[in-house]
């Protein structure tokens, strides 16, 4: 499990790589939290690489998105596959969360 944070112009993109479980939730929060420390309003986190998120990851999404939003900021999210798409839709999550197909949709919305 990792997660690796890259820039792209003023847009900070985060790939998460096997499970975000509540093991390692905090890293990605603390990650998220220090770029937005130093000015990043623009988030993208992509799952492409992701297979499973449980309950406590999805509280960790949600709780950042807010903090992200009370900074001016926007997060997206990309490349949710079928299981995570359907767990996002049957939590009402894809409401909350703009979920592109790609990383370059999600990338031409900000």
């Amino acid at each position: 499990m990792s997660f690796i944070v890259n820039k792209e112009n003023d847009v900070t993109i985060i790939d998460v790589e096997g499970q975000l479980i509540v093991g390692n939730r905090q890293e990605l929060k603390e990650k998220v939290l220090q770029e937005l420390e130093n000015g990043g309003r623009k988030f993208l986190i992509d799952f492409a690489r992701t297979g499973y998120i449980d309950s406590s990851g999805l509280g960790v999404l949600v709780s950042l998105s807010k903090k992200i939003r009370e900074q001016g900021g926007e997060l997206r999210l990309a490349n949710l596959n079928e299981d995570l798409r359907t767990l996002f839709e049957l939590t009402k999550l894809d409401t909350l969360f703009q979920i592109s197909k790609s990383r370059d949709e999600a990338l031409a919305s900000f």
